[in-house]
C-alpha cells in the first residue's frame, strides 16, 4: 500500500510537470529570482522574509509542521499548481512530510472551484424630485437574495503513518496504570463537496453551506516497540479495544451544513453540523453512525472585517492564498486585533446491539487528538477515548507585538461510552495559557503551558500542518 501510494503521487506530479512544462519552467524561474532576492543579504531584518519565502512560495516549496501529538516534526516538500477556465479555478497539492521518529504523511490535494459570471446587479430606476430637482442618479444594489457563487470539490488521496499513539482505555474514568501505545497507518481516498446556497446581508453577514464527503478508509494497527510503555496488545484484547484485532476497510459518507453569521461586524456565529455513516463491508461489526454538532462563538473586540478569518475553501493545505498573489509580508499580517471565544463541541456514535465503534476511530480528549486540536491539555495527548464526546471551551487572543499574540484558554469536557451516560457532570477541566505566531502565510505556531487537572501539567507546541489561509487535511477520525 506504502509504495503503490507513492508511485500514485509521483505520477501525479510527473503528469501536471509534463502538461505544464512551459508554465511550470517560468513559474521555478520566477520563484527562483524571488527567493534569491529575499535570501541574498543574510542578516537579522532578512531572515524572516527569507523564511517565508522557502516556506509558502510556489509552485516549490519547504512543507513543514507537527504531525499527530507522540509523533515529532514533520518537515518535507510541497508542490502547487494551478489552472484557470472560464468557469472553474484547479488548484494541485502534492506534498510528503516526515518526522523524527520516522512517521510520514504523504498525500495529493485538488480543488475544482466554480467560478461563474458575477452575479447580477440591481439597478434602483431615476426617481424624479419635486420641484424640478436633478432627479437621483441609479443606485447599484445586490439582491438580498443571493447564491453565493463559489462551489468548491475536493479530491484526495493521503497515506499518514504514525508510530505512537497513546491508549489508556475506553470512557472517562480510564486511568494512567492503563496506559499502552500502539502505532497505525491510515490511507483516505475520497472527496467532498462545500456547496454555498443562501446568503442575507440585510441584517447580518449570514452564509449558508451544505456539506458532503465520500471517502474511502483503510486502517491498520501495530504493534509499538519502544521500551517506554508496553505495546497496546499486551493489556487490551478485542473486547476492551474493538478492531484491535482486525480492521475492516471502510467507507465512509458524511452531510451536513455551516452557517456562519456575522452581527454587527464584531459577532460572529460559526455553527457545523454533520452526520456520518461509517460501513465495513466485509465486517458489519465495526459498522456505526456519528453525528457532530461543533458551535463556534467569536467576538470581535476590533471589528470582524479587520480581525476575521479569510475564506480558506477555496485554498489548498499548500496555499495561504491565490497563487496569483504573493503570500502577506509579516509586517502587515498581526495588527491590533483581538477576540473572545466560546465553544460547544458535542458528538454522539450510534451502533446496533451487534457492532461497536472500532477504537481508532473514537475522538479523543485530553492534550492534543488525532487532529492537531487541543483540548484538557493538562492531560497526556489522547488521555480519554470513547464514541461519545462533550467539550466546552472558552478562549482570549490578543495581538502583543507583530505576528506574535498572547492565548488563554480554559477547557471542560467528557468522554461517554454510552450516548446516556453523556452530560455536564464529571466534567474534567483544564487551564492554559500560552504565546501565538500568524506570520504572512506561515503556519500558525503556538506554544502552551496548560495546567489545572489533577495529573500535572503539560507543555504543548503546535505548528499547523496547512498554510495560514490554506484548507485543512482530511480528519482522521
Amino acid at each position: 500500500m506504502r509504495s503503490s501510494f507513492i508511485v500514485l503521487l509521483l505520477w501525479l506530479g510527473s503528469t501536471l510537470a509534463w502538461t505544464q512544462e512551459g508554465m511550470l519552467h517560468a513559474e521555478f524561474r520566477r520563484e527562483g529570482e524571488r527567493a534569491s532576492d529575499a535570501c541574498k543579504d543574510f542578516s537579522f531584518k532578512t531572515v524572516p522574509a527569507c523564511a517565508i519565502e522557502l516556506f509558502t512560495d510556489h509552485p516549490l516549496h519547504i512543507a513543514a509542521g507537527s504531525m499527530p501529538a507522540q509523533n515529532g516534526f514533520g518537515l518535507g516538500g510541497a508542490f502547487v499548481a494551478d489552472k484557470n477556465t472560464k468557469n472553474w479555478r484547479l488548484t494541485w497539492d502534492v506534498d510528503a512530510v516526515g518526522s523524527t521518529n520516522e512517521s510520514w504523511r504523504a498525500g495529493g490535494y485538488m480543488k475544482l472551484i466554480h467560478t461563474p459570471s458575477e452575479p447580477v446587479v440591481v439597478i434602483v430606476p431615476v426617481i424624479p424630485q419635486p420641484g424640478g430637482a436633478e432627479p437621483k442618479k441609479p443606485e447599484k444594489r445586490r439582491p438580498i437574495n443571493l447564491v453565493h457563487p463559489y462551489t468548491v470539490f475536493n479530491l484526495y488521496a493521503q497515506t499518514i503513518s504514525l508510530n505512537k499513539l497513546n491508549f489508556f482505555g475506553l470512557g472517562n474514568d480510564s486511568t494512567l496504570t492503563g496506559t499502552s501505545v500502539f502505532g497505525t497507518t491510515q490511507t483516505i481516498v475520497g472527496g467532498n463537496v462545500i456547496k454555498p446556497v443562501y446568503e442575507w446581508q440585510a441584517i447580518s453577514k449570514l452564509k449558508l453551506a451544505l456539506l458532503g464527503e465520500m471517502n474511502g478508509r483503510f486502517v491498520s494497527v501495530r504493534s509499538y516497540n519502544g521500551q517506554s510503555f508496553p505495546s497496546i496488545e499486551t493489556i487490551y484484547t478485542n473486547a476492551t479495544a474493538p478492531g484491535l484485532s482486525s480492521q475492516p476497510g471502510f467507507v465512509q459518507l458524511g452531510e451536513g451544513f455551516r452557517i456562519e453569521p456575522v452581527f454587527a461586524d464584531h459577532f460572529q456565529l460559526n455553527y457545523t453540523g454533520n452526520f456520518q455513516e461509517f460501513f465495513a463491508p466485509s465486517d458489519s461489526t465495526y459498522s456505526f453512525l456519528r453525528w457532530t454538532a461543533d458551535l463556534n462563538h467569536i467576538f470581535y473586540l476590533y471589528g470582524y472585517t479587520k480581525t476575521g478569518p479569510k475564506n480558506t475553501d477555496a485554498n489548498g493545505p499548500d496555499e495561504c492564498g491565490p497563487l496569483t498573489e504573493k503570500c502577506p509580508e509579516v509586517s502587515h499580517s498581526r495588527n491590533l486585533n483581538g477576540s473572545i471565544g466560546v465553544r460547544l463541541l458535542l458528538s454522539e456514535s450510534i451502533t446496533s446491539a451487534t457492532s461497536a465503534v472500532p477504537f481508532y476511530f473514537q475522538q479523543t480528549l485530553g492534550g492534543a487528538d488525532i487532529n492537531g486540536g487541543m483540548a484538557l491539555g493538562s492531560y497526556q495527548d489522547y488521555r480519554f477515548r470513547a464514541p461519545n464526546l462533550l467539550l466546552l471551551q472558552e478562549s482570549f487572543e490578543h495581538s502583543v507585538w507583530g505576528p506574535f499574540g498572547f492565548k488563554f484558554m480554559t477547557d471542560q469536557g467528557r468522554v461517554a461510552l454510552t450516548r446516556s451516560d453523556l452530560g455536564f457532570d464529571h466534567l474534567r477541566h483544564s487551564y492554559a495559557a500560552g504565546l501565538t505566531l500568524r506570520a504572512g502565510g506561515f503556519p500558525m505556531v503556538s506554544l502552551m503551558f496548560a495546567w489545572g487537572g489533577p495529573e500535572g501539567h503539560h507543555n504543548i507546541f503546535n505548528m499547523n500542518s496547512s498554510l495560514l489561509g490554506g484548507s485543512s487535511r482530511p480528519a482522521l477520525d
